[in-house]
């Protein structure tokens, strides 16, 4: 709906900079490049970090944001891309299995902002791409970012579970000196 307006969350603060990776499917270089550009954008003025990495196509994206997770430290994550349809069924297979394991990553934990356009034409996915526009993938690095800024909000220091070796000693007297 042109003209439509939304509430867009006021930008996240944090008392110690955030660190993302953007991971990108650029089958469609310029929109890519757009997607790109709004989330750099919008993690700088949020006075975080990022790095990227491409990878071939929207099904590989969740896959590197695992691989990422397991082997690297990153707060959180954008995923960027565009699918969009075509002639055969492979445009649902592509949208849905990305999506879903985007969503599955995220219901783990990870923070996740997922920009990976879905559309029926290059006209949609260039207006939500463009930075002046819809701007997407600023959209989505918001989306990470609030995502990490509630994981340090609730976040707290490691408990200890049950006793611990202070009360333990304490309570067997061995803790305690005679002067």
């Amino acid at each position: 709906m042109a003209g439509a307006s939304h509430y867009v969350l006021p930008r996240p603060e944090f008392d110690t900079p955030v660190k993302l990776l953007i991971v990108v499917a650029p089958y469609y270089k310029d929109i890519a490049d757009n997607l790109v550009a709004g989330a750099k954008a919008e993690i700088e003025a949020a006075g975080g970090t990022w790095d990227l990495v491409e990878v071939p196509g929207a099904l590989e994206v969740p896959t590197a944001i695992g691989i990422a997770e397991r082997m690297s430290n990153f707060d959180g994550y954008v995923a960027l891309g565009c699918v969009i349809r075509g002639e055969t069924t492979h445009y649902d297979t592509v949208c849905n299995d990305s999506s879903r394991a985007i969503q599955m990553m995220g219901l783990q934990g990870l923070c996740i902002g997922n920009g990976i356009l879905t559309v029926e034409n290059r006209k949609q996915a260039e207006v939500r791409a463009d930075t002046a526009d819809q701007n997407k993938g600023g959209g989505a690095a918001a989306a990470a970012l609030h995502l990490i800024a509630l994981t340090r909000k609730w976040g707290r220091a490691e408990k200890g579970v049950g006793f611990t070796r202070d009360i333990l000693l304490a309570r067997s007297g061995e803790g305690k000196t005679t002067a």
